[in-house]
């Protein structure tokens, strides 16, 4: 389910999923009338009747429905990555919040992350929260969901990319010592609890990002973020040349 003009549009436009139907008030259509002028499936009401059929005062006014693709398998998801150039991915371990997963997507997007790998208790990055916090990043960059993280972790490996496990643990490697690595895999654990021990052991390192003293952990959104910064294959680029 998609939520306001700009997820919406980005559904229309520029999405991995077909839309299916799309519910707007007339406000609303106006500013998309470019991607919805001559689509089937395009239903017109005032803002009271879009209030009465989703239960709460929808004031985007705009609503689209999509339809889900069967995943793939995480063999045929790593078949697909390029070989040789630089690249990253980013792997979430059993992570339960729509806000974090939402917001991990749209910067793994703005980094230009080769796709999500996460385990089966991690929230869908394709409920509407979640995919409207990500400004749409969840409709167009590809995620798998895998049952055996080490199983998955040692995959990953075998496609010559180093996993990188990240924790707050002060014995950890500085994030900024491995950015050398080309292609690299970040591995993100929930709130709180972090990575599984067997995640980290099965990791390539163990890295950290050096904080201050005042706070012993950064949110994982925050965290991923700095991460994926630090690792984006374009700053690889830039520091090393194509």
């Amino acid at each position: 389910m998609a939520e306001g003009r700009f997820v919406v549009r980005a559904l229309l436009t520029d999405s991995l999923y077909e839309a299916e139907a799309v519910l707007v008030t007339p406000v609303a259509y106006e500013a998309l009338a470019d991607v919805l002028d001559g689509r089937e499936r395009v239903c017109v009401a005032e803002q009271d009747v879009v209030n009465d059929i989703v239960g709460f005062d929808m004031h985007r006014g705009c609503l689209a429905t999509g339809v889900r693709r069967d995943l793939p398998t995480l063999t045929e998801f790593l078949r697909r990555l390029p070989e040789e150039e630089p690249l990253m991915l980013v792997v979430l371990e059993d992570l339960t919040n729509h806000d974090n997963v939402g917001a991990i997507f749209r910067t793994a997007a703005a980094f230009d992350a080769a796709g999500v790998v996460m385990t089966g208790r991690t929230c869908d990055p394709l409920y509407r929260k979640a995919i409207r916090v990500s400004m749409g990043a969840a409709l167009r960059l590809p995620h798998v969901v895998v049952d055996d993280l080490t199983e998955a972790i040692a995959h990953i490996e075998g496609r010559d990319i180093r996993t990188l496990a990240l924790t707050p643990a002060a014995d950890a490697v500085d994030i900024d010592e491995v950015t050398r690595e080309r292609r690299v895999a970040l591995l993100l654990g929930e709130e709180g609890p972090g990575l599984t021990q067997d995640a980290m052991a099965a990791a390539s390192f163990r890295v950290r990002i050096d904080t201050g003293d005042c706070v012993d952990s950064l949110n994982v959104a925050a965290a991923g973020a700095i991460a994926m910064h630090a690792c984006s294959p374009r700053r690889y680029d830039a520091r090393h040349g194509p």
